[in-house]
Parts: C-alpha cells; sequence; structure tokens
C-alpha cells in the first residue's frame, strides 16, 4: 500500500530507516525521490537472497511511504536488508523482524 505524503519536491534522494523497528507484524518504509524516477524497492535476507520486489516503477518525485505487512509474505524472525534504486542512487537499509 503507498502513499504519497507531501505535494512538494524533496531536494535529494533519501531512504529512510523503517520504522517501528524492530517490527511485528508491519512497518513502513519512506522514501523521496527528488526527480522523476525508476524505483526499485526489494526486500533481501541477511544473506543477500532476494526474497520480494515491493516497488518496480516510474514514480514521480515526492515522499513515499510504503507499508510492509508480514502477512503478504513469509518471512520469519531475523534481520532484513532494504534497497532502493532510483536512478543513480542506491541505498540500503536493516530492518529487524521479531514474532
Amino acid at each position: 500500500k503507498e502513499v504519497e505524503v507531501l505535494n512538494s519536491k524533496p531536494s535529494t534522494y533519501q531512504l529512510s530507516q523503517n520504522f517501528p523497528n524492530p517490527f511485528n507484524p508491519a512497518t513502513v518504509i519512506s522514501y523521496q525521490l527528488p526527480a522523476d524516477s525508476k524505483v526499485i524497492l526489494e526486500i533481501y535476507s541477511i544473506l543477500g537472497e532476494k526474497i520480494a520486489t515491493l516497488v518496480d516503477k516510474e514514480q514521480e518525485a515526492g515522499y513515499y511511504n510504503y507499508q510492509l505487512s508480514t502477512v503478504n509474505y513469509q518471512l520469519s524472525s531475523g534481520t532484513y536488508i532494504y534497497r532502493l534504486v532510483a536512478g543513480e542512487f542506491v541505498s540500503i537499509k536493516k530492518m529487524v523482524l521479531i514474532k
């Protein structure tokens, strides 16, 4: 479930730490785009295996929140990596699921 938060345009690319973290059963991943970009948001296991692609599309400049629910994915307790690729920008953060 994506929601665009504001109509103002950010000045930089940014991937924020998910909140809450640790989480169960859901968390929000926020990011911002200063320009229209092809966006890929993915989740990986701590071993680097891709678990899910959450976003894979062109998005307009702006602020975005992605709500990740464990109901939609078979995730066990542990540490996961999420990665945002938008144009030339790449950022990686860790999140912890506690069941």
